[in-house]
This record gives structure tokens, sequence and C-alpha cells, in this order.
């Protein structure tokens, strides 16, 4: 069976060896096609090839088993959220919380997380308008694990960090609601305001757990390398590599979650501005680490583009990391090239 191989699917099995133009071999007989091999056919200017008949095939999606493995995680994310609005909510009456609260509640996440690779889908079933803080701290220390791992830090080291992350922002269980939840621009006085939460969050962790580092995390995550950070002006060297890890995570959550003042971003805008961001920000080091292994989890993405048509994004851009290949029903769409062309939304 002749096929273009725009014409391709996932489950397409070679029925011939693949040479390109010059003989240098691409696919060997008998590869079954997932996106990286019809990417791989495209780059090599191949037209047409010969396939196994479908009749005979089964249909494969790579996608298919997502949804069952996220929803075994997805229990574990509402206990965190809850168990962090529970810990909120002590800091805010008394001001410090139950440390066996936090491993209760973010223990169980991490386990689930050791068997989940989709980052990118993570993140999609965690997003929502509603219950920010407590969103935003779960997805920081979810964030904040992958990071730590990927970056070759201990099994040990990578939970205390995640564990870091998830109370990162309890300093604002002291800020007022109304500035906490203002729809609007800040004041400047407000501003100041909640520049404090890392201040009170340290005071809190303090007094709550003796854990010294976990307090430096809350109290250096909006530090920034160049000085113009704060609570302290800190600069690169004089920041804890655990908050170099946290503000990564926090920036990048952040910027692509809904808020009350604020509309999520694109996740792969969000990475090139965490690209901007790392000469001279954010530290280099983890934000190149966390970009690298985020990049390869776009790959089979549904997408939404600006023209309204839907897709698939079929290979990250050696010209541009953050403008991928997409295959829509009917062409292949270059975003590095054809510049016209967005992507509006990644969706689930």
């Amino acid at each position: 069976m002749r096929v273009h191989v725009t014409d391709l699917i996932p489950g397409d099995t070679m029925l011939r060896e693949i040479f390109n133009r010059n003989g240098v071999h691409v696919l060997k007989k008998g590869t079954i096609v997932q996106l990286e091999e019809i990417s791989r056919l495209l780059q090599h200017s191949i037209d047409y090839i010969d396939i196994e008949p479908r009749e005979i095939l089964l249909s494969i999606d790579p996608s298919s088993e997502t949804p069952e493995s996220l929803n075994k995680v997805k229990p574990h994310f509402d206990q965190a959220i809850d168990g962090f609005s529970t810990i909120f909510m002590e800091a805010f009456k008394t001001g410090k919380f139950n440390k066996s609260v936090v491993d209760d509640s973010f223990q169980p996440v991490v386990g689930s997380l050791m068997g989940q690779k989709d980052v990118v889908s993570l993140l999609l079933l965690l997003n929502g308008k509603d219950d920010y803080t407590y969103k935003h701290s779960m997805q920081v220390g979810m964030l904040s694990y992958y990071l730590a791992t990927w970056m070759g830090y201990s099994s040990r080291e990578s939970y205390d960090i995640g564990k870091a992350g998830y109370l990162h922002d309890i300093g604002k269980s002291k800020i007022p609601k109304e500035i906490l939840d203002k729809p609007g621009k800040l004041s400047p006085q407000e501003f100041e305001e909640i520049k404090l939460h890392t201040v009170y969050g340290y005071d809190i962790i303090r007094e709550s757990i003796d854990d010294k580092v976990t307090a430096l995390v809350a109290l250096q995550h909006h530090e920034r390398d160049d000085g113009t950070g704060y609570p302290k002006g800190l600069r690169e060297e004089q920041i804890h590599p655990y908050s170099h890890i946290t503000a990564v995570a926090d920036v990048y959550s952040a910027m692509t979650t809904n808020r009350v003042y604020q509309s999520k971003q694109q996740l792969l805008i969000v990475l090139r501005e965490l690209y901007s961001l790392s000469f001279g920000k954010l530290n280099g080091k983890p934000s190149h680490a966390f970009i690298q292994n985020m990049l390869p989890n776009f790959i089979g993405k549904k997408v939404i583009l600006s023209s309204g048509e839907s897709g698939i994004i079929i290979m990250n851009n050696q010209l541009d990391y953050f403008r991928p290949l997409v295959q829509t029903s009917d062409r292949f769409i270059d975003l590095s090239k054809e510049r016209e062309f967005a992507i509006q939304e990644i969706l689930f």
C-alpha cells in the first residue's frame, strides 16, 4: 500500500527499507510508525512510502492510555490541594502549621509522580480558575520535585525540594484577602505588602518545623540573580540552590495558570519567556534543565492554532524550539517559518 508521508497515521508499518535521495538509511522495514518517525521522514524530504495494508492492523493511538493513568494521579492532587488549604488556614489563624499534615498531603503526590512522565498533561489536569493559591502551591511543589530529579538530585533531596516548593507561598496566609485576591493592579503600597509574604513564610516555617532550608526557599523564591528581586536584593551566589529551582517552578506555574487578575499564557510561550529570563533573572542551570526536559512533553499534544485549525505537535523545531511543526487534517505547518500562525491553546 503506497501512501504519501502526510497521509501516514500512527500504527502504520513500513513494508520496505526507507532511504533518502542521497542513499542515507532512514527507517528499517517493519518499523511501526509513530509521530517521531513521520517527523524523520519529513526531515529527509521523503514523499511516498510503502506500508502494510491497514485493514490487518489494529488502530494505535499513542495517547489512548493517558486519561486512565492521569485519573490515578488526580485524587492525590486533590488531596494535596485540600491539605494545603488546611495548612494555609492553620497558619492564618495561629502563625504555624502541623508538620505531619504537610507530609501526609505531599508524599502521596510524589509517589504517584514516579510513574508519570507527561508533565504537560499533569499541568493541564491541574489548571483552573478556582483556588489559585492552593493549586499554584501544588503545581510549584510538583514542578520543583520534577526539576530536582532532572538535575540529578537524590530522591530524598528531590522530595525535600518539592516540599519546599509546596510551602513556598505559605506566607500569603498573612496577606489580607482583599489584596491577595484583588482583580486589578496593585497600588505601590499593596505591592509592598504582597512582597512581605516571603518574610512571613520564613517565620511561619521556622515556627512550625526545624528546617531552615525550606524556610529559606520561602524567603528567597522571589530573589533574582542580578539583584533585582526581593526581599533582600540578593545576587546569584547568595541564593540557595533550592531557591533557584523553586523560582523557576514558581514563575512557570504563575504564568500558565488563570488568576483573578491575569489570564494564563500558553505553555510553550512561557517556556520561551523562561529562556529569556535565564540570562540574568532566573538562574540558568535550573531554567535550561526545565526547558530541555519539558519540550519533549509537547510532542503528540493536540493544539488549536490562531487560524482556527486544530492539529497535533509532531516535532520540536531545531530553528526555534518554541515554534514546533504541527500536523493538521490536511497539511503540515512549520511555525518557525510560517510566522503568521501561532498556537493559541494546548488541549488536554
